[in-house]
This record gives structure tokens, C-alpha cells and sequence, in this order.
């Protein structure tokens, strides 16, 4: 056996003992992101099956986007079925059109690149930056220098003759992007930014919530995500026209009336419905323990691996606030063989964890879109390992 081969094996150990340190022995398997219920959640379920609103005209849905909107400074909520659907109606918003582009990092969940998909747009993939794990903002404009211009109808890709639609900025792992700069980009092109903000429900840039810096933006709930409905997403727009058109399209389009069923243009059954909400009303209640308990699991991991050489956690980038929403470990270097033989040397010590998503440029239906240089993406998906991050594995602090 190699020398190398010898040190991976030692770096592999010396990793599982300290998250051990912080988990302790795991006889069964350590989730990697498990949903906590420890409020009202059956109470309210309940009172959905009492009362028989289960379906999207139930109380539950208006007072989850009451509190959504409380909670984040949005002027509205729009609750829907799950975040792509939310990402889907945001972009249509947006003015995304069939045989238009938006621009998305290649580092992200399929979702974002699918809801593009869904208006007819076409992907343009931009690559991130180390410290924010989101859309480099910099390089972007540097990118548009060579392939954009500006034009009466807007920004044009001059290679493909396609409108430049909107930028869609990620928050990876609930980590806000540099969105000073990226609005400063998207300001000088002239394109709308539409957040991503599925992963960073909690999460703040500058003391503003993320999701709220752009015309639109979306938040998901899904059950691996900090505060979850099941499966339930939402829209943030501070523009009450658009929160008007979101509502009224993503309820099939059905105009107001007692008995008839007249429906003005194409719409989409996208609606939460009332059960999903309930759950999501009682998990908000507990959303500030949540996020506490997430940040100081996050610190325990980063006290664990302080002085480890080959590997570091990654921590939130300055001028923000992270929910954690999931913990990275990052290899010094790329190497998939290294990255794979710790992720699978974690799920057999009972502590599941994964690799980050494959680059959007390397699925078969997005190999050929449109795309800055991904060096960095790429170099990222040999380095980075997530690890269990659920609120629970941490108790509360008072």
C-alpha cells in the first residue's frame, strides 16, 4: 500500500473520530438532515381533519404566509406545492419566455435548472466563488463582456441570438451569495434577479433576509429543509401586483365567483394545500430554536476540525448569517477517489452523508446549454462532503 494511500486512510480515521466527538457513537444511522417536531404540528394536523379543510382554501395556507412574510420582511408570501413549482411561477413573473436564457450556477439542485426548463428557457451556467459557494459575481460580469450585449429588447446573448431573461442567484447549503455585487451586475445588463432561495430560509445578508433582494424570490419546505411542510415551497415579492398574478395563476386561474368555474387564462394547480400548511405554521413557531440549534452544531463541527490539515468545514462568508442549513466538509484539494472513500467510509460508520449535486453541465439534457468557465465548479464537486446537520442532534439551549 502507498504512502498516500496510508495518509487518506489516516485523514479518513482521524475525521470519523472527531465527528464522533461532537455525535457521539451511532449505533443507528445519523440522518443527514432530519426534520425536528417538537411543537404544534399534530395539534393543528388535527384541528385540518376536525374541521375538514384539508385543501388549499384552509385557514393554515393564509396564515402561513402571514408568518412567512413576518418572518422574512416580505411584503408577501405565496404558498405553493414545492419550491420548483415556486421557482417555476417566479420565473414566468420574471418575464422568462420560451427560447429565452437564465443565468444559474452549474452548482445547484436540479430544480433550478428544471423550472428554466419548464418556461422553454434554456440554462446559462456561471461558476462560484470558493467563499460563498454561490454565483461569482465578478467573473459573471466578466463574462458577459464577451458574450452579451445591450440591446432596445434587453440583454442578448450575441453567440445564440437568445434574451438574456434573469440571473438565479443559489444560496448553497443556506449560504447567502455576494448579492451586493450581483445586483450590481444584474443592474448594469439590465436583468431581473430572481433568488433561489430554497436552501436559506433564516439566512441573512446584511441583516436582510435572503429571498427578499431581488423583484422575486422562492423558498422551499420540503422535508430535508430547516422548517418543512411535507412538501411546500413559497413566493417572496415586495411588488403587490405580482404577488396578485402569483396567487391567482397558481390556483388554476380561477376567477372569483360563487358556483362557477371560469378560469381567465393558463394556470397551474400549484396551491398548498391547508395540511401542509399546518405543519408549516407549527414548525415557524419553533424556527429561532431551530436555527440555534443548527449554528451551534455548526460550531461544534468547526471547534472538531479546527487544526485537521486536508480538510476544513465550511463557514459562513462575511456580511452574512447562515441557518447551516447543511453542513460541508471541504478537502484542501480535488480528488474523487479521496471525497468517495471518506463518503463511504462515513455511511458505513452509521453517519450518512453525500456528495454535493453533479454540475448541471454534465447531465445528459443540460450538456449543451450555454456556460462561463466552471473551473471552480468542478473543482468543488471532487472536494465537497455534506454531513448530518439536523437540528436535533444538538439540544436546545435553554
Amino acid at each position: 500500500m502507498s504512502s498516500s494511500s496510508l495518509d487518506q486512510r489516516a485523514l479518513i480515521e482521524e475525521i470519523i473520530r472527531r465527528l464522533r466527538t461532537v455525535l457521539g457513537e451511532a449505533r443507528t444511522p445519523v440522518l443527514l438532515h432530519q426534520p425536528l417536531f417538537a411543537g404544534n404540528e399534530s395539534k393543528y394536523i388535527q384541528q385540518c381533519i376536525d374541521t375538514g379543510w384539508v385543501s388549499s382554501a384552509g385557514s393554515f395556507v393564509t396564515q402561513l404566509e402571514h408568518q412567512l412574510a413576518q418572518f422574512t420582511g416580505a411584503r408577501h408570501a405565496i404558498a405553493v406545492v414545492n419550491g420548483t413549482a415556486a421557482l417555476h411561477i417566479a420565473l414566468m413573473l420574471a418575464g422568462v419566455e420560451r427560447d429565452s436564457e437564465v443565468l444559474m450556477p452549474s452548482l445547484t439542485f436540479i430544480a433550478t435548472a428544471n423550472a428554466a426548463a419548464y418556461c422553454g428557457a434554456v440554462p446559462h451556467f456561471c461558476d462560484v466563488s470558493l467563499r460563498t459557494l454561490g454565483i461569482d459575481a465578478a467573473r459573471l460580469d466578466d463574462h458577459l463582456a464577451l458574450v452579451a450585449e445591450l440591446r432596445p429588447e434587453g440583454c442578448i446573448n450575441h453567440r445564440t441570438g437568445r434574451r438574456i431573461a434573469a440571473v438565479v442567484p443559489m444560496h448553497t447549503f443556506g449560504h447567502p451569495v455576494n448579492l451586493s455585487k450581483l445586483l450590481e451586475v444584474a443592474a448594469k445588463w439590465h436583468i431581473p434577479v430572481v433568488e433561489d432561495a430554497a436552501e436559506s430560509l433564516g439566512s441573512y445578508y446584511r441583516q436582510k433576509h435572503t429571498g427578499t433582494f431581488g423583484g422575486l424570490g422562492i423558498l422551499s419546505f420540503n422535508g430535508n429543509k430547516t422548517v418543512t411542510t411535507g412538501a411546500g415551497g413559497a413566493i417572496l415579492t415586495d411588488d403587490d401586483d405580482l404577488a396578485r398574478r402569483a396567487r391567482h395563476i397558481t390556483t388554476t386561474a380561477k376567477a372569483p365567483h360563487p358556483w362557477e368555474y371560469v378560469h381567465d387564462e393558463l394556470g397551474y394547480n400549484y396551491r398548498m394545500p391547508n395540511l401542509n400548511a399546518a405543519l408549516g405554521c407549527a414548525q415557524l413557531e419553533k424556527l429561532p430554536e431551530l436555527l440555534d440549534r443548527k449554528r451551534r452544531l455548526a460550531h461544534a463541527y468547526a471547534q472538531a476540525m479546527a487544526d485537521l490539515s486536508g480538510v476544513s468545514l465550511f463557514v459562513e462568508p462575511p456580511d452574512c448569517k447562515s441557518n447551516y442549513w447543511l453542513n460541508a466538509l471541504v478537502l484542501d484539494r480535488a480528488d474523487f477517489d479521496l471525497r468517495d472513500q471518506l463518503l463511504a467510509a462515513l455511511n458505513a460508520a452509521n453517519l450518512q452523508s453525500r456528495p454535493i449535486w453533479r454540475p448541471m453541465q454534465q447531465l445528459p439534457m443540460y450538456r449543451d446549454c450555454p456556460r462561463m468557465d466552471l473551473s471552480t465548479t468542478e473543482d468543488l464537486a471532487a472536494r465537497i462532503v455534506n454531513i448530518p446537520s439536523s437540528p436535533g442532534l444538538v439540544r436546545p439551549s435553554n
